[in-house]
């Protein structure tokens, strides 16, 4: 079975919108786990357009009051992130390079250009006992050094994949699967995450074809079918594809 983490941080745009706490993230989130979630992600960006810094400690508090449900904190490791993120312990860490300014997540780590970078960054987590994902392309050129670098698990970066599932399904599955094995083989420690555009189109396809990923990512999607199926329908549509 694959976890599912819902991200936030469109519900906590449109709460932006109005300058308001409407909707309030501790009551989605406490309605998405009692839907069925298995873990909250959400992204901080410098501008906070979206999830504020402020809400990390309340999110982290209603985690915890659940056995099994897990936090995970998403940015690039600025100093200030990183301070966040050590003084609320989530789970999950996972780490992107996106700039400031980046609309959304649009590319993985190339671990060779930024070795010492992430080796310092992971080790900093790692001994403040925060499992370590990070973000990568569906390319093995960009994993190198991974053996050094150390993190616990690496995010497969699914836009590509989202983009041409309806044109090619499988041709749009094919690197991720070529990353995978090249994972397994290599480096078998180290754990399979997926997010970015995964829907209730695309996601049963990718799952069936790597079924060692662990945990999904869906936000933007899981949002959308809100309007279509409400919240826990939603939630219940995407927990049946990940529990097969």
């Amino acid at each position: 079975m694959t976890s599912l983490s819902i991200n936030l941080n469109k519900f906590a745009l449109i709460r932006n919108a109005r300058g308001a706490d409407l909707p309030n993230l501790f009551n989605i989130s406490k309605k998405c786990i009692e839907y069925g979630a298995d873990s909250i992600t959400v992204h901080p960006r410098p501008d906070e357009r979206h999830t504020k810094f402020s809400d990390l400690n309340i999110l982290k508090k209603l985690t915890n009051e659940y056995e099994k449900i897990e936090f995970n904190i998403e940015g690039y490791p600025s100093k200030r992130f990183i301070e966040k993120v050590i003084d609320v312990k989530p789970d999950q860490v996972t780490l992107v390079p996106d700039p400031p300014d980046a609309l959304t997540s649009s590319f993985g780590w190339d671990c060779e250009k930024n070795k010492d970078f992430l080796m310092e960054v992971i080790k900093g987590f790692k001994d403040n006992n925060i499992r370590v994902s990070i973000f990568i392309n569906p390319s093995t050129k960009t994993l190198s050094n991974l053996e050094i670098i150390k993190p616990h698990r690496v995010e497969l970066y699914t836009y590509d994949y989202a983009k041409n599932y309806e044109k090619d399904k499988v041709l749009a599955i094919t690197p991720y699967i070529e990353v995978a094995k090249y994972l397994e083989k290599e480096f078998p420690n180290i754990e399979l995450n997926a997010g970015h555009d995964l829907s209730l189109d695309n996601l049963d396809f990718i799952l069936k074809n790597i079924p060692k990923i662990k945990e999904v990512s869906i936000g933007h999607a899981l949002v959308c079918d809100t309007i279509d199926f409400g919240l826990q329908e939603t939630v219940n549509k995407y927990k049946q594809i990940t529990q097969r």
